[in-house]
């Protein structure tokens, strides 16, 4: 993002501690007894949590995909350890009052013609309230109409808070 002037905004300051989405790392594992084992211990003594994890798996490999407290951290722990990444862009969302929550939530995004690539849960309930992260296909799109509707998104700062 440069005005042509030199001066440019850092993507680092833009992503702060409030901004709208959370960060999802992939990791790509040998289809290995204990490499996952080997990936969550990397986090050990470290203060940061795995707040969600979702596992794909094939005869070759697994993707194994997870949000972490401290983003930032989290990335540096995976690049040292020499591991294949992906970072992605997630909305949590808080599940509203109701029998059907989820059904709130596809409803509004439906309406809005959004679709939900991934969707699993949040293992840590940052205000106490059962959450889920979600990858759409337009992420502003979804943010605004979620937040017309009434949801309430975690933040990185809700996970990072969360450590207290």
């Amino acid at each position: 993002m440069s005005s042509g002037d030199g001066s440019s905004t850092s993507f680092e300051t833009m992503r702060g501690r409030d901004y709208p989405t959370i960060r999802q790392f992939t990791v790509f594992l040998e289809n290995r007894v204990g490499q996952l084992l080997e990936v969550v211990r990397r986090f050990e003594g470290t203060g940061i949590r795995i707040v969600a994890l979702s596992i794909s798996d094939s005869a070759e490999c697994a993707f194994v995909r997870f949000l972490v407290s401290h983003p930032e951290r989290g990335r540096e722990i995976l690049e040292r350890a020499g591991l294949a990444i992906i970072e992605s862009d997630l909305i949590g969302v808080e599940l509203p009052e109701g029998g059907q929550p989820l059904l709130q939530i596809c409803s509004a995004l439906l309406q809005a013609e959004i679709n939900i690539i991934q969707a699993y849960p949040l293992i840590f309930r940052p205000h106490g309230e059962p959450a889920v992260a979600i990858m759409v296909d337009n992420t502003e799109q979804a943010l605004e109409t979620l937040a017309r509707k009434g949801f309430r998104m975690i933040t990185e700062g809700d996970l990072l808070d969360s450590m207290g």
